[in-house]
C-alpha cells in the first residue's frame, strides 16, 4: 500500500473539480463576453508565476473555474432559440427509433438545415410507428421551447438541455409526411454518427426474430447495441430493484468486455503498437454505433488511454486518468456535470479504484494467489461493493432506492451480461442461433423478477435532500481517510 494519498497522485483530480465548481457558477451567473479576457488574464498570470510554485497552482486552479464557468456559458447561449410564433413548415431526419406512450410515438429528430435537435411527438398511429432513423420527414407544427416541468428531482427541462435538445413539436398525424431530405447542411460529425444508427438499426432488426419473447429482445437490443427504446416499464423496475439497471446501460463494464474480445484476435507481441490502434479505432467504432451515450465515451477515453499507456508499460488505470476523462467530457459539453448518467458513472469508477485495492489487502496476495476461486469471489464482491458505495446516495436522491440484494445479484448479472455480448456477436454471424441467445436472456429476465418479488428486495420512497447526500459522501470520504491511515499503519507495524 502505498502511502502517498491519492489526491497528491493525482494533481488532475483538483483541476477536475475546480473546472466542476466553474460549470456550477456557469449555470447560475450569466456574465457575458468580458468572461473571456477575464480567461486569458488569468492563464498570463499563471505563467507569470512560474517562480511562484503555490501561488501559480491557485492561479492555474483559478484558470480552470473561469475555464468551467466560460463554457457552461457559451453551451446554455447555444442551447437558448427563440422560435416562430404560430406553425411553420420545416425539414427533419429522425435519429432514434420511436418510443411509445400513451397518445404518441416519440423520436428524436434533427432540422436538416441547422442540425438543432428536437424531441417530436407524432400521433400515435401505423405511420408513425413503422419510422426508422434516417427516414427525412417534412413537417408543419408549432416549434415550443423546453418546458419546466419537474416531478421529485427529475428536472425535464435540465434533461433536454443535457442532451442537446432545443425545442419540442407536437404533430397531427396529417401534419406530417415522409420526404427526401438533404443532409449537407448537418456537420460532419452528425452525418457519420447518423450512418452509424442506421447501421445499428440493421444489426437490430438481423437479432429480432419474430414470435420470441419481447423482453428478452429488449435486453439483447440494450446491453448489445444501447437501443433502451423496447425496454417496458415493468422490466426496468425488475432490474432496478434487484440492482441490475447498470448492465442495460452501456458502461464500462461492456466495454471492457468488448476490449478483452478484441485483445484475443490481434496481433499483440510483434505488432503491439499496431495492434493496440485497431483496438481504439474498434472501441471507437462501437460508440459511435450505439449512439455516443455519456457512459461510453468515458469508457472508451478511459481505455484508449489505458491502451496507449500500456505501450510504455506504465500504471494504466488510476484516478488520474478517471480525472483526466473527466476533464475532456466536460470541456466537450459542460453541461453533462449534471447527467444522472456522467454522475453515476464517474462516482461508481471512482469509488472503485479508490476502495478496491482497501479491500484486496484483507487476504494476502499469496492466499489469493493460491485459492482462485476465492480470488475470483472476492474480487467480484470488492468490486460491487465499492461501486456501492459510490453510487448508492446518487441513487437514492435521484430514484428513492436502495437495492439490498445487489451483491448477489452482480454474482448473476455481470457473467450473465458477458456471456450476452459474446452470443449477441455469434448471433449477428449466425442468425439461427438467436433462439439460444434468447433463451438465456429470458431465463436471467425470469431470474432476476423471483428476486425482485422477495420482501425486502428494495428500500423504496427515499428522499434525502442535497445537504444529505453531501454529508453521506463526506461521511465515506472520512472513512476512507480512516480506513488508508489504519492500513498504513498495520503496514508500517508488519515491517517492524
Amino acid at each position: 500500500m502505498k502511502n502517498k494519498p491519492f489526491w497528491k497522485e493525482a494533481p488532475l483530480l483538483r483541476l477536475a473539480f475546480c473546472l466542476m465548481v466553474g460549470i456550477v457558477i456557469g449555470d447560475h451567473v450569466v456574465i457575458g463576453w468580458w468572461l473571456l479576457p477575464i480567461f486569458v488574464g488569468m492563464v498570463v498570470l499563471a505563467l507569470l508565476l512560474w517562480k511562484h510554485e503555490h501561488l501559480q497552482s491557485i492561479a492555474i486552479a483559478a484558470c480552470f473555474v473561469v475555464l468551467g464557468w466560460l463554457l457552461m456559458q457559451r453551451q446554455k447561449a447555444s442551447l437558448q432559440v427563440t422560435w416562430p410564433d404560430g406553425e411553420v413548415s420545416y425539414e427533419v431526419v429522425v435519429i432514434s427509433e420511436p418510443v411509445e406512450k400513451p397518445k404518441t410515438m416519440a423520436v428524436d429528430v434533427l432540422l436538416a438545415e441547422s442540425g438543432r435537435k428536437l424531441k417530436c411527438y407524432l400521433y400515435k398511429d401505423d405511420r408513425s410507428r413503422r419510422l426508422k432513423i434516417g427516414d427525412g420527414l417534412h413537417i408543419q407544427s408549432r416549434i415550443e421551447s423546453n418546458s419546466d416541468w419537474r416531478r421529485g428531482s427529475f428536472d425535464y427541462r435540465r434533461y433536454l438541455e443535457i442532451h442537446g435538445f432545443t425545442g419540442r413539436t407536437f404533430v397531427a398525424s396529417w401534419k406530417w409526411q415522409k420526404t427526401r431530405v438533404s443532409l449537407v447542411q448537418l456537420s460532419r460529425l452528425e452525418r457519420m454518427r447518423l450512418t452509424f444508427l442506421k447501421f445499428r438499426s440493421r444489426l437490430l432488426a438481423k437479432i429480432s426474430i419474430q414470435g420470441e419473447d419481447a423482453d428478452a429482445y429488449a435486453v439483447v437490443a440494450a446491453m448489445a447495441l444501447g437501443d433502451k427504446s423496447a425496454l417496458t416499464q415493468e422490466l426496468k423496475d425488475v432490474y432496478s430493484v434487484t440492482g441490475a439497471s447498470h448492465v442495460l446501460a452501456l458502461s464500462g463494464l461492456h466495454i471492457g468486455i468488448i476490449y478483452s474480445l478484441l485483445s484475443l484476435f490481434v496481433f499483440r507481441r510483434r505488432w503491439q503498437v499496431l495492434s493496440q490502434v485497431i483496438i481504439i479505432l474498434s472501441i471507437w467504432a462501437f460508440v459511435f454505433l450505439v449512439g455516443m451515450s455519456t457512459s461510453v465515451m468515458r469508457s472508451a477515453v478511459m481505455l484508449s488511454i489505458y491502451a496507449l499507456l500500456s505501450l510504455g508499460h506504465r500504471d494504466r488505470m488510476s484516478v488520474n486518468t478517471l480525472a483526466f476523462t473527466a476533464i475532456v467530457m466536460l470541456m466537450i459539453s459542460p453541461m453533462s456535470l449534471f447527467d444522472v448518467g456522467f454522475q453515476l458513472s464517474y462516482m461508481a469508477v471512482l469509488s472503485i479504484l479508490l476502495f478496491v485495492p482497501l479491500m484486496e489487502g484483507v487476504f494476502t496476495e499469496e492466499y489469493l494467489m493460491s485459492h482462485r476461486v476465492v480470488r475470483w469471489l472476492w474480487g467480484m464482491a470488492a468490486v460491487s461493493l465499492s461501486a456501492q458505495i459510490g453510487v448508492a446516495p446518487l441513487i437514492a436522491y435521484y430514484f428513492g432506492r436502495f437495492s439490498c440484494y445487489f451483491l448477489l445479484t452482480n454474482f448473476i448479472v455481470i457473467p450473465a451480461a458477458t456471456l450476452i455480448l459474446y452470443l449477441s456477436l455469434v448471433v449477428l454471424l449466425m442468425p439461427p442461433l438467436a433462439h439460444i441467445l434468447y433463451n438465456m436472456v429470458a431465463l436471467l429476465n425470469s431470474l432476476l423478477a423471483k428476486l425482485a418479488a422477495i420482501p425486502g428486495a428494495s428500500i423504496d420512497h427515499l428522499q434525502p435532500t442535497v445537504l444529505q447526500v453531501s454529508m453521506i459522501y463526506l461521511i465515506i470520504g472520512a472513512i476512507y481517510l480512516l480506513a488508508v491511515k489504519l492500513t498504513c499503519i498495520r503496514a508500517n507495524a508488519g515491517y517492524r
